[in-house]
Order: C-alpha cells, then structure tokens, then sequence
C-alpha cells in the first residue's frame, strides 16, 4: 500500500506552502503529491511563483507529482487556467471538476475525492476513459470501497486516511460573508484560519469546518486502525489531507503501520499527540461520519451484514 499527500485545502501563506512540501520532499515517506490551488482560483497567483521550484524538489526526492484541479469552475479564466493545465504532458492531472476530462480526452489521469464516485459501474466508467488511479469520496463503507476495488484490479483505488474530510464547495464564499465582504472584495480574509474555521452547532458543539468556499468536516478523518482491513479490500493507496500539525510524522506514523513496524493502536495514540482534532472513522462503518468507531470487530459484523 502507497501513500498519497493531497492538496493544500487552506490559504497558507506563500513562504509556508513552498517550505512545507520541501520538508515533504525530503523527510517524508510519501509516494506520491498532488499540488496545485483546487479550493479558490483567487489564491492560485500567491503560490505560482512557487509551484516549479515545489515540483522540482519532490520530483528530485522520487516522488510521483500530480497536479490537481481546481473543484468548480464558474468563470472563463478558470477554464482557461485549467486547460493550460490539463495541456502540461510533463504530469499526471488530477480531475476534481468533471469539466476537466474534456480538455484531458483519455490520456491517463487520476481522479480526486471530490467526484461523487459511489459504486464499481461509476469507477468502471471512470477507468474506460483514462482514470488510472481513483480516490474515492470520503463518506463510502468499507462495502462499498471492497465491491469498488474488486471490480478494477487495475486501477489504483485510494481512500481518504487522514486529515479534515472535503464535504461541499459553493460558488459563495463562506470566510467572506462572515465576516461582511463580497467575494470579489474578499481581502482573503480566509488566511486567518489556515486549519479551518470551526462551524457550531446551537449547543455550541464544533460540527463543520469552513475554508473559503468549502465546507470540511470538524473531526479529523484517521483509518490507521483500518489499514489492514483496506488493504485485504483492495486499496492500493490512502490519501493524507495536509493539516496544521507535523504532516511528516503523520505520514511516518501510517508507512509504520503499513509496514507492520507499528501496531495500530500505538500509531493511533501517537497520532493523537500529534494533531487534537477529534478523530472519526465512522463512515467507513456506515455510521455518522462525526463519529469514532472504536469496537471494530462489533462494527465490521454489522458493516459486512448490511
């Protein structure tokens, strides 16, 4: 089993980006990073001055490069900027806006979690048309993650390990209605949370996390105790979602595992140490996503039952 970092979700400031993939480049067991802006196109030009020198260090580490697009496209120079991008043969492209496989044809690319892909026929569709490697929405079970990867031996199917799991993205800015500012007048004031913004419930609960335009989950997805159960599925790769915590030992932590260096419950108590955010798991039993599903035995009978 591999392991794949994803984009940077949040508005990191410039100098933070760059630095954090070349400490990925070079400490990190990551096979394989997507990089690119895929949340806002308005915080692309922040980190383009960057982007060669980023891609040239991971492509010197050994790592695989992917470059990931943009989730929704509403105006002409996103559409532009992402068929420049879908043109660049240099790299893989990673398909988040089904708008992007007309510009690609069926040259081989990947496909993001934020494809609504819930069952072999759609993943079988997919595959036909390029998709070499598919990472699949956060919120499927185990069954159908199982019924997905058997139906395409070939195809590298990756679940969503780690990080805040992407839920929605809107055409409205949710960081720049709070805080009364028009999306083209933002002032990017989405920087100021660069691990999100908590979203409360009226008990005053965190619920939901706010980025901009998109809307994560509060809790931190972990399946570190499920590695081996995905991987008897058939998953081929996970997927870590950068956070504001050590992403290297994070990644150090899932390739123990990976490798039977680590016992999960250890790897699991030494992640909490390393990021606060609450964990959940429990999508992955068809149980409320918020939720941390701790007896694995008693959920796996009733997650294989259904």
């Amino acid at each position: 089993m591999k392991l794949t970092l994803g984009p940077v979700l949040y508005n990191w400031k410039p100098e933070e980006w760059r630095d954090f993939y070349f400490r990925i480049a070079d400490e990190a067991p990551i096979d394989s990073v997507v990089v690119g802006e895929v949340v806002c196109s308005k915080r692309a030009p922040f980190i383009a001055d960057h982007m060669p020198a980023v891609i040239e260090r991971l492509a010197a580490s050994g790592k695989e490069v992917v470059l990931g697009s943009l989730m929704l496209m509403s105006l002409a120079r996103e559409r532009n900027a992402m068929a420049e991008l879908a043109a660049d043969n240099s790299f893989i492209m990673e398909v988040n806006d089904l708008s992007c496989l007309g510009m690609i044809g069926d040259r081989p690319h990947a496909i993001g979690p934020f494809v609504n892909i819930y069952n072999e026929s759609t993943a079988t569709y997919f595959a036909s048309h390029g998709a070499k490697r598919i990472c699949l929405p956060p919120e499927l079970p185990m069954t159908a993650i199982r019924a997905i990867a058997g139906a395409l031996p070939d195809v590298t199917i990756e679940v969503f390990g780690f990080g805040r799991a992407p839920l929605a993205i809107s055409a409205r800015c949710y960081h720049a209605r709070l805080n009364k500012l028009s999306k083209d007048n933002c002032k990017f004031v989405c920087e100021q949370d660069p691990d999100g913004l908590a979203v409360m419930t009226l008990d005053n609960e965190p619920f939901l996390a706010m980025n901009g335009v998109q809307t994560l989950s509060y809790a931190c997805t972990s399946v570190i105790n499920e590695i081996g159960e995905l991987a008897k599925a058939g998953v081929r790769s996970l997927r870590l979602s950068p956070q504001q915590c050590d992403m290297v030992a994070v990644a150090k932590l899932y390739r123990d595992v990976i490798d039977g260096k680590k016992i999960p419950a250890e790897a699991s108590a030494a992640l909490a140490g390393l990021y606060s955010v609450p964990v959940a798991n429990g999508f992955l039993y068809a149980k409320p996503g918020s939720t941390f599903v701790t007896n694995v035995a008693e959920a796996q009978r009733t997650a294989r039952a259904m």
